[in-house]
């Protein structure tokens, strides 16, 4: 359910702020919150480095229209920065189709967001393609635009080849190949209803991270297109009930325990002549988990997962005949963990990421053996890059603390100390060049919005690409008197675990007690709520309202080792609520809490975690906010439910216990819940369950429906009516803080 974490409000981090004497603060609005220009600053997305490492690229959003992203260039030795498309001047205007607004749902990084979601390079770094408005244009660094595609239907995953000498995109279905300056051809048959060529299949982009369904060779040769084939998956009746209308989607969606998606692969030249099947092995109901080309196109590797994803092998295929055998199987006692750190190397061998030691860690592999290359209690999260000239791999992870990530280097050879390249005190993302000559790194802190600069392979500053600093006219100046400094703490789970928190506090008065806003994820596969990095205004403007902000990471959460996670095995809503518990116990210990005033808030799995709150521990909550929670595991996907549950059918099945609906008639306390009405992941049935539930035992609670919303519910106007409900309803029950009274 990494999706349940990533489109919702619930779990947007915490912001760090610094006690200022009263007369000089100036207090966040809701209106402001969520106004334009972003109170956080420039927010660069999907930074890359030209192919010659020129040219910085990303998507920005725009000042008067936050929500809106354009494509930009900073000059990387000059630092100055232009605008290359502007997509309210290329853009159509048209609406996307239903199929691209999903899969920008599913990618929650850019779900709600307008203009241009992504664009690919040319190799020979002379133009760029960028999709706007379910179109494909092609754009040079001149700022030219040329409209490659005009069609009704939209163009999904649009890429250049590895050579540059096609265009390829997705349209009804069918993949398209077309020649830089040729005609657009048709390279696959039989698109239907339930089936299509080249598109990730729901589960595939919902929960593991595949985002297509096709993959060019390094040479331009070849192409490996899944087929799919969504005859045998249930269907789920969503009603996108609008303010203008409502429209009625029969959605394919794989409910845990019944069929997935039959998924086959084939490989074929880019006229689709030459069509090969690729052997994936006799049982069918499996995952296509990734798929990579070697550095010479002569061999197909695969990632096979099992149905109970307690197996994963890896395959090399032979891309002439679609014969495959299996080069390495990893096999685990509760689930295999996917990753997107498999790179093929030039001389055969591969790099792999595993967390057979009970850690996510790197490994060489080369003719069946293996060698770490990284070791030790942390997790390495995400390669960036592999250096085969000098033997080395870049990679971001956590060796120093799991509140932040950092940027460090390891050796090919396994030989040598790692080294780390970034700083501590922050959070650290980076890309780098194809040459691994140079990193583009964002950093942030609780202190400090996203910063981007220009660093060399040691991880050098060379130049800011966007300082942001908080000062002059940056959008939240005015507002940093009154930012309250955030605290990190830890507090021990019954077993002896860690589990670390975070607090932000208004100024305290002496003898004076206040009333706790408690936020929490608490999942499994997903991030954290309690890290070191900047997020949205919205909690320091509660801060600034008189509530005190907590959060707690509990058991189950990821990047915390295996046997930390694997705690929710067969076994959600355990843990994860004795540990939310074991926070509220060390709040009420604070002489500045007031114990009848704790209100819990969470979102999608957070959401789940709020109505389990409240059913294992009524009068401990004063009120309770379940957002888009998921209520009975049997509605959710296959991928992630099965993952942690099994299948429902198992015996015994840890379902019942695991389900929200059933305890409901045990709430005793206000509980406000929230649902989009076209919530595609968590569909609305889970709310319908639990209400009919509650009302057939006269159990009370309030709720509040989004039309047209889907799992993220916000936007203009929609954000402030969100969280103005949730003041409301939290005032009404006695849990909000206390008025100012007016000067006399």
């Amino acid at each position: 359910m990494s999706s349940l974490l990533k489109g919702s409000a619930a779990v947007l981090v915490l912001l760090a702020s610094a006690a200022v004497p009263a007369s000089a603060k100036r207090q966040l609005t809701l209106e402001r919150v969520f106004a334009n220009p972003d109170l956080s600053g420039s927010q660069p997305r999907a930074l890359k480095l030209s192919p010659d490492g020129k040219l910085v690229t990303l998507l920005k959003p725009r000042t008067d229209e936050k929500e809106r992203l354009d494509l930009w260039a900073i000059d990387s030795a000059t630092g100055a920065e232009r605008m290359l498309v502007d997509s309210r001047k290329t853009g159509s205007g048209a609406e996307l189709s239903e199929a691209e607004k999903m899969q920008r749902e599913r990618d929650r990084s850019i779900a709600g967001s307008t203009g241009i979601a992504s664009y690919d390079w040319a190799p020979d770094g002379k133009s760029i393609l960028v999709p706007v408005d379910g179109d494909l244009y092609l754009a040079s660094l001149d700022g030219q635009v040329t409209r490659l595609t005009n069609s009704p239907a939209s163009e999904l995953n649009g890429v250049v080849s590895p050579k540059g000498g096609f265009v390829s995109f997705v349209r009804d279905g069918n993949l398209f190949v077309q020649p830089i300056g040729g005609q657009e051809r048709q390279v696959t048959q039989g698109a239907s209803g339930t089936v299509s060529w080249g598109v990730a299949e729901f589960v595939a982009q919902e929960e593991m991270d595949r985002r297509t369904g096709y993959w060019w060779s390094p040479d331009d040769q070849l192409i490996a297109v899944a087929r799919v084939d969504e005859g045998p998956v249930g269907i789920v009746t969503r009603t996108a009930i609008g303010g203008e209308g409502t429209k009625v989607y029969q959605q394919r969606y794989p409910a845990a325990g019944t069929p997935n998606a039959l998924v086959d692969l084939y490989v074929m030249r880019p006229d689709g002549r030459g069509q090969v099947k690729v052997d994936l092995g006799d049982d069918s109901d499996i995952y296509l988990a990734r798929v990579d080309w070697s550095k010479d196109g002569r061999t197909l590797y695969v990632q096979r997962q099992s149905r109970d994803q307690k197996r994963l092998d890896l395959l090399a295929v032979d891309p002439a005949t679609g014969k495959s055998r299996i080069v390495l199987t990893e096999r685990a006692k509760s689930w295999i963990d996917l990753s997107n750190n498999f790179r093929p190397l030039s001389d055969g061998s591969v790099l792999w990421w595993s967390e057979k030691s009970g850690h996510g860690h790197l490994y060489h592999v080369r003719g069946g053996k293996w060698a770490a290359l990284t070791s030790g209690a942390w997790e390495v999260r995400d390669v960036v890059a592999v250096d085969e000239r000098q033997g080395a791999v870049y990679f971001t992870g956590n060796r120093e603390t799991p509140l932040e990530q950092q940027l460090y280097a390891a050796s090919l050879s396994g030989k040598g100390a790692l080294r780390q390249l970034t700083g501590d005190g922050w959070w650290n993302d980076a890309v780098m060049d194809g040459g691994a000559t140079h990193l583009v790194i964002s950093r942030s802190n609780t202190d400090q919005p996203k910063q981007v600069y220009l660093a060399d392979s040691n991880g050098k500053q060379i130049r800011w690409l966007s300082e942001n600093v908080l000062t002059g006219d940056h959008p939240y100046a005015p507002y940093l008197a009154s930012h309250a400094k955030t605290r990190f703490g830890t507090i021990k789970a019954a077993d002896g675990s860690t589990l670390h928190t975070r607090i932000m506090t208004p100024p305290l008065e002496p003898g004076k007690r206040y009333p706790v806003f408690m936020l929490h994820y608490g999942g499994p596969g997903a991030g954290r709520v309690v890290t070191n990095q900047w997020g949205s205004p919205i909690y320091q403007y509660l801060v600034d309202r008189g509530w005190i902000v907590f959060a707690i990471d509990n058991r189950g959460t990821p990047e915390r080792g295996k046997a930390f996670e694997d705690q929710l095995y067969r076994a959600m809503g355990t843990v994860e609520i004795d540990d939310q518990l074991k926070g509220v116990e060390w709040l009420k210990a604070q002489p500045y809490v007031d114990p009848k005033r704790i209100a819990t808030y969470g979102w999608s799995y957070g959401g789940y975690l709020s109505v389990k709150l409240l059913e294992k521990a009524p009068g401990l909550f004063s009120a309770a906010i379940a957002g888009a929670p998921v209520t009975r595991w049997e509605l959710y996907d296959t991928h992630y439910t099965e993952r942690y549950l099994g299948k429902p059918q198992d015996r015994p099945s840890a379902y019942p216990a695991s389900g929200a609906v059933e305890d409901a008639i045990r709430i005793k306390d206000p509980m406000l819940l929230i649902h989009g009405m076209s919530d595609d992941n968590v569909v609305f049935d889970n709310a319908t369950a639990l209400m009919a539930r509650m009302q057939s035992a006269a159990i009370p609670f309030e709720m509040m429906v989004y039309p047209g919303q889907t799992h993220r519910v916000g936007g203009p106007g929609i954000s402030v009516h969100l969280w103005r409900t949730i003041e409301d309803f939290l005032r009404r029950n006695g849990t909000a803080p206390e008025e100012p009274q007016p000067d006399k």
